[in-house]
């Protein structure tokens, strides 16, 4: 790893390992800087890989005042390097800036911050709208299109109860999302727009977010998929108001990039999909990546109980509630 950095980046310092879902990832700190160095796995195609780092270097160039993460250009220029393994397998190594600061998932913010937080994602969207990649219709299982052919993860969940709680989300998600698919307004997005993946500063209101990092899950999908993301990692954050926090996020998201009004009543119905998508699938990976289970558990460990508070409210409620937020696109 130290070789290729120094040949084709003129980079040399100390690598430290951190936990990541999929990449090979480390912090490299230089005597004058720091970099995040990323090493893809061997079975994601090179285009798809290509596909996260344009759609980036697209931000940087047309939406430069977006605090993006920026791609670290090798010393010939380029924005990557392929590393042939001894297998006759390549993986991608790519470096970025190191984006300092705490995550939005340790800051605990209020309902204002959330906003701020739903306004970046709501100006990310708007800037990635006409952004085109040829890899850009791949597949992803953590895509929520999908979600409606994945029933039979529910066989691997021990607990009958969280059987119970997929299978109700599954038929919500069938009666509701699955016949407008082919009708959802669709473009690249971000695709995991996580609190882990959200910098932020605690210390100011007006420039709250301070960084959008990790585009490994960027897609061509429905646009109300991209907040469904971190709508999903914000329910049940308040036991007595489920729905209070993951609304707030909407509310922001909705002042920068208004969605559709015939589908935001969809919204809650996805959003309650990719939490329980995360809870069908964090077990099934950690069994088969023992390496990684401390991680992706970790990441998960209340998706049940969330899902669950979740339920108890009525989803007409919810709706009702977003509607109110101003600028909904007709």
């Amino acid at each position: 790893m130290s070789i290729f950095l120094q040949e084709h980046y003129r980079l040399t310092g100390r690598l430290e390992r951190l936990a990541t879902e999929k990449d090979d990832t480390f912090r490299l700190s230089t005597d004058s800087s720091n970099h995040l160095v990323k090493v893809s796995p061997h079975e994601e195609a090179e285009a798809v890989v290509g596909l996260q780092t344009a759609a980036m270097r697209y931000l940087e160039s047309t939406a430069p005042q977006l605090p993006v993460q920026r791609v670290t250009l090798t010393d010939g220029g380029y924005d990557h390097v392929t590393i042939r393994l001894n297998d006759g397998r390549t993986r991608i190594l790519r470096v970025f800036d190191f984006v300092e600061g705490q995550v939005l998932a340790d800051a605990n913010p209020d309902s204002e911050r959330l906003s701020k937080a739903g306004e970046m994602l709501g100006r990310v969207d708007v800037a990635l709208e006409a952004f085109t990649h040829p890899a850009d219709g791949r597949g992803l299982v953590w895509d929520i299109r999908h979600f409606h052919q994945l029933t039979s993860l529910v066989q691997y969940t021990p607990n009958p109860e969280h059987r119970r709680l997929a299978r109700e989300v599954f038929r919500n998600f069938e009666e509701a999302v699955v016949p407008r698919l082919n009708d959802l307004e669709t473009q690249v997005i971000h695709g995991d727009f996580s609190p882990y993946n959200v910098v932020v500063d605690p210390g100011s209101d007006e420039h709250f977010v301070t960084g959008v990092i990790d585009f490994g899950d960027t897609v061509r999908s429905a646009v109300i998929f991209d907040p469904a993301v971190p709508m999903a990692n914000l329910l049940g954050r308040t036991p007595d108001q489920p729905w209070r926090d993951a609304s707030a996020f909407v509310t922001g998201y909705q002042r920068k990039r208004p969605i559709r009004a015939s589908e935001l009543p969809l919204l809650p119905v996805a959003a309650l999909a990719r939490l329980t998508l995360r809870a069908l699938i964090t077990n099934w990976r950690a069994e088969r990546a023992p390496e990684r289970r401390e991680y992706l558990l970790a990441h998960a460990k209340d998706d049940w109980t969330n899902i669950e508070r979740s339920l108890t409210v009525s989803l007409d409620d919810v709706v009702a509630h977003l509607q109110g937020t101003p600028n909904r696109r007709s």
